[in-house]
């Protein structure tokens, strides 16, 4: 079993920020989003559906923050800006891919274990649509 420091897990530990920022939904797929090459904010927003403007913006801020990603003004009437991966941001690349890979095999198990659960503990079953058996 793997040993952390007690540290780890306290609250002041920069690792637990960088972590909780990083694995932030919106990061990991904001950096798929971005792996196609340089977006603009508006192109990210449509791709990431449910998003808001200002969760976006702050997600962005958070990446540009901690090295994941750029931002470029570009000058152009009016002006826009453009966002592209950092070489430190497609270090997260292969494990985000080996997690979405996870997510997608595991998710009939994960929607069983839902269900079970659920019925178990006398939850009515989800609304059709709202199964998390549905294709990501």
């Amino acid at each position: 079993m793997l040993e952390l420091e007690p540290l780890c897990f306290s609250s002041a530990c920069p690792s637990r920020a960088l972590f909780d920022q990083i694995a932030d939904k919106w990061s990991m797929m904001v950096l798929v989003v971005l792996d196609d090459g340089p977006q603009r904010f508006n192109a990210i927003r449509r791709r990431l559906q449910g998003v808001t403007q200002k969760a976006l913006t702050q997600c962005l801020r958070r990446m540009e923050r901690n090295g994941l990603i750029s931002r470029e003004v570009i000058s152009l009437s009016p002006v826009a800006v453009q966002y592209q991966i950092t070489p430190l941001g497609r270090t997260l690349q292969q494990p985000f891919r080996a997690l979405h890979e996870w997510t997608l095999e595991k998710l009939p198990e994960v929607d069983a274990a839902r269900q079970a659960f659920d019925a178990m503990n006398g939850r009515p079953a989800p609304h059709e649509g709202a199964s998390a058996s549905r294709s990501v």
